[in-house]
């Protein structure tokens, strides 16, 4: 009896010591005493291709010099028809960060709460779903070429944006959010971890030492990409490079590449494709106006005398402000795309 006591006692034990932070998942590696940085703003590569997901960027921690790394988004082909990726994160749990790792599974698991944006909002998947073996993207929240790919549908997603784009739970000034009874199951079903394109691209991120916090401060060059790995065709994904492909912090609207005009479409619907040019003429209109005007204001402040607190808070609101804009004009090109027209079945043929 005494023996089924102490064997009782060290289970308890054992169960009190699994961090708080991991949940159903289980935390990696060890504790790491400083919060990860916030998750930047970046806009989605366009999908390459039938059959790719979309597995955000995260930042990862590098033990040999002691600093994070941003693994940027990417699209990557499901290992599995049906499956979808949960992504990883960081929890907060006995006194340190503790990196919960992502797997690939029938359903979502729980990801900490936290809102990596493109149907990734905290809870659940809402930028896609399999049908009859093959994966059915969500244009709402989806950057997919509809000309190309066909099996789309548009769904508004209701949500509240993470402003500060908060990348950890638990804490302080973590995610508070818990796992749902969905979440938790889905823990416990059948899973593949990453597969080796995910984890190719993440050495690749590592061996990069731009990618590092501390080199970046938070704004790493490359922010997501096409496919896994393709770095090198990043450029019009990361804010703040300019045309000769040089890291620029965005920090002023006057750091940002310029708005690239809309192509035109064609459906095979003339009527719909010239109303739906229309609309997108008058949004380039309306976003180059906003960077004028936003320009315009910062060069403003910038004439004025300040001393070198005042200026410091001036630059972190000027980084606000552009990071703000440019979140807010990806959404809205995301909305209008969201309503471009179809394209036209071909005719059957006639019978001989």
């Amino acid at each position: 009896m005494r023996v089924i006591k102490y064997l009782l006692a060290l289970l308890i034990l054992a169960v009190l010591a699994i961090p708080a932070a991991s949940f159903a998942q289980v935390a990696v590696g060890v504790s790491i005493g400083v919060a990860p940085p916030p998750i930047p703003v970046y806009e989605q590569p366009i999908c390459p291709g039938d059959g790719y997901l979309w597995t955000p960027g995260y930042w990862a921690w590098d033990a040999d010099v002691s600093d994070y790394y941003w693994v940027p988004g990417t699209w990557v082909m499901a290992p599995e028809v049906g499956f979808l990726w949960t992504p990883g994160w960081w929890g907060w749990g006995d006194g340190g960060f503790f990196w919960n790792e992502g797997f690939w599974g029938p359903t979502i698991g729980f990801y900490g709460g936290i809102d990596y944006g493109f149907g990734y909002f905290g809870h659940g998947f809402y930028g896609g779903r399999w049908d009859h073996g093959h994966f059915f993207y969500n244009t709402a929240v989806m950057n997919v070429n509809r000309t190309e790919i066909h099996n789309v549908y548009n769904e508004r997603v209701e949500h509240v944006t993470n402003e500060n784009r908060v990348s950890y739970n638990g804490g302080k000034g973590g995610i508070d959010a818990r796992p749902t009874h969905e979440e938790e199951a889905a823990a416990h079903e059948r899973h593949i971890p990453p597969v080796s394109a995910q984890t190719e691209h993440a050495s690749a991120a590592r061996s990069n030492p731009e990618m590092r916090a501390k080199a970046n401060h938070g704004d790493p060059p490359v922010k997501a990409t096409a496919r896994p790995g393709d770095f090198s065709g990043a450029r019009s994904t990361a804010a703040g490079r300019n045309e000769a492909g040089e890291s620029r912090t965005p920090g002023h609207v006057s750091d940002l590449p310029a708005l690239q005009r809309p192509e035109p479409v064609n459906s095979g619907d003339a009527k719909a494709d010239k109303k739906y040019q229309k609309q997108q003429e008058k949004l380039y209109a309306k976003q180059e106006k906003d960077r004028q005007k936003l320009e315009a204001q910062q060069e403003k402040d910038h004439q004025k005398k300040l001393n070198e607190a005042q200026h410091q808070q001036m630059e972190q609101r000027h980084q606000q402000q552009t990071e703000q804009m440019v979140q807010r004009h990806a959404e809205e090109r995301q909305a209008l795309q969201s309503r471009a027209p179809q394209p036209r079945a071909a005719p059957a043929p006639r019978p001989r």
